[in-house]
């Protein structure tokens, strides 16, 4: 456990003081008799004194930040601490004063004025995690009241985990909250971890009032009323997601990271800077949600995610895990998948496939899921219609197409369409494919053949490349429930 010591609290020494107090990890706070400062975290000491007098100080410390807001004052309390932690790690602000010479000859390191201490400490020695988490946590402390973690409709485990993750965070700060849903949860794999799991979820419906809530946060996706059951002007406290927004998102805090693979390696990292070892239930369902969102790890993983794997790994239930990756398949998505077989068009390593009528949509991604398993086949694309509404679902392997760009360019004139490289979906309204005489299931199927599969055959004539850059940015487009291919 490492022991941290600050002594002195300036302006800037607070908000260092109260990142530092996200990390875990002893702390001890000097400060000043009259200096008021903000709320640290529980774990945190905080001692009213001379940051200068060793009578303040603790047995031992491994890390010493000097941060008041007087430089001659700084320089005494910098020499007392050597003399009094010779082994420590010895960080002093000049405070903006012409001392840096004279606190060079006691401090490993010393930062030049009063402004820079922070972004040192912050950026260069941390990243801007711990001060991420601190204002996350002090939006949280403001909430008078419940709180509403809203995930996207249909929820995919990584919307899930990552409610359920935030709403335990809220609890540690004294802010009860409901990990809430609109729409169903309809994928059997998801099904199958919120059973085995026993998830409480709060499923809402058009007539439940959001405003009995206190405050609204949004997590793996960031604006009201999109893709999911909300008024697009509700007015929202939290967003926490990692896919690219279309346009301008409002929240008191925000926390938008396109370069992870999975909204729950956020909330893993926060868990891990505060020092709280998350429950069986929750672990289980963050790892579960990193691993489908990066498709184990294959698909738009970097190093966080592998981060947030390993802090995770310690508390997850892996029998659940094994039962929630096999887990019985419906009649549905069995009657589905044998209609995606039997109609199936294939062209090279492409199949396109139309279903007909469907109950489910999520069973068209588990169909388009398992029909890549057929030999030869690289690329496959399900649809079928429901609801006056046409879905497609993709999926691609071992292929150089962008299947959101494939998508995007064949069906977004007509519809709404988008997604990964290797993953991805769209939505027709039904009547944009013009009138059909005789409004059977058989003719619709027809008709939506015709336009759907002859359009994506004629894209990938001259398919656009797998993004090199940012593999995240055909997400942008989703602004619609796709379940789990969104």
């Amino acid at each position: 456990m490492v022991r941290r010591l600050v002594l002195g609290c300036g302006h800037a020494g607070e908000t260092v003081a109260g990142v530092v107090s996200t990390w875990g990890g002893s702390l001890r706070v000097v400060v000043p008799a009259g200096h008021e400062v903000r709320e640290f975290e529980a774990g945190a000491e905080v001692i009213r004194g001379d940051p200068a007098d060793p009578g303040t100080y603790p047995e031992a410390a491994d890390v010493v930040l000097v941060l008041g807001d007087d430089p001659a004052h700084n320089v005494a309390t910098a020499e007392q601490a050597r003399a009094s932690f010779p082994d420590a790690l010895l960080v002093a602000s000049t405070a903006g004063g012409d001392v840096g010479d004279r606190l060079r000859t006691v401090a490993d390191r010393v930062v030049d004025t009063q402004a820079v201490v922070a972004d040192y400490l912050l950026e260069t020695a941390t990243g801007d995690g711990g001060e991420r988490v601190w204002r996350l946590l002090n939006v949280l402390r403001g909430i008078d009241g419940r709180l509403a973690v809203v995930m996207h409709e249909n929820p995919d485990p990584d919307a899930i985990a990552s409610a359920l993750a935030l709403a335990d965070i809220a609890r540690s700060v004294g802010v009860e909250g409901d990990a809430c849903y609109y729409g169903d949860i309809s994928h059997q794999e998801n099904r199958a971890l919120v059973n085995l799991l026993e998830l409480d979820l709060c499923n809402l419906g058009p007539d439940d009032d959001i405003g009995e809530y206190a405050a609204v946060a949004l997590v793996d996706h960031s604006r009201p009323g999109v893709n999911d059951g909300l008024d697009p002007d509700t007015p929202v406290d939290i967003v926490v997601d990692h896919h690219p927004p279309r346009g301008p998102v409002t929240a008191r805090f925000v926390d938008l990271r396109s370069d992870v693979g999975a909204t729950s390696t956020l909330l893993a990292e926060y868990l891990d800077r505060l020092g709280m070892d998350p429950s069986r239930e929750v672990a289980t369902a963050l790892l579960y949600g990193i691993r489908i969102d990066t498709r184990e790890f294959t698909r738009e993983a970097v190093e966080a995610d592998f981060e947030a794997a390993a802090f995770l790994h310690a508390h997850v239930d892996a029998s659940v895990l094994e039962r929630v990756e096999s887990p019985s398949m419906n009649p549905e998505v069995l009657a589905t998948l044998a209609a995606a077989i039997r109609n199936r068009d294939v062209r090279d390593d492409v199949l396109t496939t139309g279903v007909g009528r469907i109950r489910d949509r999520d069973a068209l991604a588990q169909a388009a899921d398992k029909l890549l398993d057929m030999e030869g086949i690289r690329v496959t694309v399900v649809y079928g219609f429901m609801d006056e509404t046409v879905y497609v679902s993709g999926r691609t392997r071992g292929t150089d197409v962008d299947l959101g760009e494939v998508l995007r360019d064949a069906l977004g004139a007509i519809g709404s369409a988008g997604g990964h490289a290797d993953m991805a979906g769209a939505q027709i309204p039904l009547g944009i494919l013009g009138a059909v005489d005789d409004d059977s299931t058989a003719s619709l199927a027809d008709v939506v053949d015709d336009v759907v599969a002859e359009r994506i055959f004629e894209v990938l004539e001259d398919p656009p490349n797998a993004p090199g850059g940012d593999p995240s940015t055909a997400e942008a487009v989703f602004e619609f429930p796709l379940s789990d291919d969104g």
